[in-house]
């Protein structure tokens, strides 16, 4: 198998616990990778033989961005759910969301949550 990687989609939505997140909203980053049997693509230089990234992108946004979640863990589950659902292609996914302006007390550089599914 192959992997295709997004690296940090940029996406603007309404997640968190705290109201002030779900109605002002907040810049998100997700890292995404696809495994799938693309060697195909390799040889034929056809975008039928592989994963479009550019789809996966906007199934992504519109996936994070349906609903207002309490945890960035559950709009993770949601979106690679999504994406698992449109491309049957790829066999096993990763995706990373970044929160880096989570309200927490301390000083940090970013929040993040990995989740990973597999056919």
């Amino acid at each position: 198998m192959q992997r295709i990687f997004v690296d940090g989609l940029q996406i603007y939505a309404y997640h968190g616990v705290h109201a002030h997140e779900r109605e002002q909203g907040q810049q998100f980053a997700l890292d995404i990778g696809l495994w799938a049997d693309i060697s195909a693509a390799c040889d034929s230089d056809d975008l039928d033989d592989t994963v479009n990234y550019s789809r996966v992108i906007d199934c992504a946004a519109a996936a994070f961005t349906a609903h207002k979640f309490n945890l960035i863990e559950r709009a993770a589950k949601f979106t690679g759910d999504a994406i698992m659902a449109e491309f049957p292609q790829v066999q096993r996914l990763t995706i990373v969301v970044h929160k880096p302006q989570a309200p927490v007390r301390q000083t940090v550089k970013d929040i993040v949550f990995e989740l990973e599914l597999e056919r």
